[in-house]
This record gives structure tokens, C-alpha cells and sequence, in this order.
């Protein structure tokens, strides 16, 4: 088992969102904008739901990797700390997930 974690790949977002866009693919998203960093994570999280359907886990995990890494691209762009994301998450396990849906404002 290892002890990295998505705070290890936040602060590894980070650093190469600061690089060159012709050296790293983090920077280049980045610096393409907030869209087309979404219809990136957008199309990572479909490939999860195919590897999900198909029942293939190492694909599915393969997939579930580029999601996290993308989301947190997604977040970095929004200048939303992964700790925000963690404390809202943290929040709602006070209350089964059906009081808290419950308790959302209709959009």
C-alpha cells in the first residue's frame, strides 16, 4: 500500500500548473482555461462509467486516476483547496446521504 495521496498529487498540480505549457500537460490545461479543463474531466469521468459497466477494474482504475487527476486540475483553475472539498465532505457525514440531498435548494 502506498501513502500517497490526492494532498500529494494537489501540491504535484500545483507546481507544474507554474511550468512551461510546452513541458508539462498540467500547465497546458491550465493554461487552455476553465472549459476546456471541464470537458476534460468531463470525458475522464465517462471512461470511468465505461470501466465501471464493463466490469474491467484495471481499466476502471486507470480511469479513476485520470478522473482525480483532472478534478483536481478543475479545482486548481477554480482556486478551490482540495481541504474545502474535505471539510464539505467531512460536513455531510453528519447526516445519511438522504437527509443531506434533502436538504439542497433546488437548482
Amino acid at each position: 500500500m502506498t501513502d500517497f495521496s490526492l494532498a500529494d498529487l494537489e501540491t504535484i498540480v500545483a507546481e507544474r500548473a507554474k511550468a512551461s505549457p510546452e513541458e508539462s500537460w498540467t500547465a497546458r490545461l491550465v493554461s487552455k482555461g476553465q472549459t476546456k479543463a471541464a470537458k476534460k474531466l468531463g470525458e475522464e469521468a465517462v471512461e470511468v462509467v465505461i470501466g465501471a459497466i464493463a466490469e474491467d477494474r484495471e481499466n476502471l482504475t486507470y480511469e479513476a486516476a485520470d478522473l482525480l487527476y483532472h478534478l483536481l486540475v478543475v479545482l486548481k483553475i477554480a482556486d478551490i483547496p482540495l481541504a474545502d472539498v474535505m471539510a464539505e465532505l467531512e460536513r455531510r457525514t453528519g447526516r445519511t446521504g438522504l437527509e443531506e440531498k434533502a436538504g439542497r435548494t433546488p437548482s
